[in-house]
């Protein structure tokens, strides 16, 4: 009786790292200038390889429902913050995923945008840069329930 359990304890770790060996899932942002916690960005899997973010909502208070991106300068301009796609065409390459972008909704600014996995897919380190990524910041993203 105890072998089936092991098996079974043992499968139920690989899964739960195998859920949380992708980006996909609802992760915390910090606020860079207060390091309160900022907003709950859900990344989704679009199906065909590419991972897309959208802002599910503000925290604390950040949470303001009515804020619109009135610094954006593409199709986003004037459009409200929360449910906005801020990430998209991030792509796997290795235990990466790049080749996408980041939208900071409070500059309007757009960034080329590196992911990586940390702490055992409990922490995603996220880097919007100009150019090359040493020209860029890096933020710590919390794995959420």
């Amino acid at each position: 009786m105890r072998f089936p359990l092991g098996i079974l304890c043992a499968m139920l770790a690989a899964s739960a790292f195998a859920q949380n060996a992708t980006p996909v899932g609802t992760w915390q942002t910090i606020d860079d200038q207060s390091g309160k916690p900022k907003a709950i960005i859900q990344i989704v899997d679009e199906g065909n390889g590419q991972l897309s973010g959208k802002v599910v909502r503000g925290i604390g208070e950040f949470d303001q429902p009515d804020k619109r991106c009135t610094a954006c300068t593409d199709e986003r301009h004037d459009q409200l913050v929360k449910g906005m796609t801020i990430i998209t065409g991030m792509r796997q390459d290795g235990d990466t995923w790049d080749g996408g972008h980041i939208l900071d909704p409070d500059s309007g600014k757009l960034y080329k945008c590196k992911m990586k996995l940390d702490d055992n897919g409990q922490k995603l380190v996220v880097r919007g840069f100009i150019g090359v990524s040493l020209l860029g910041r890096s933020q710590t993203w919390l794995r959420q329930p």
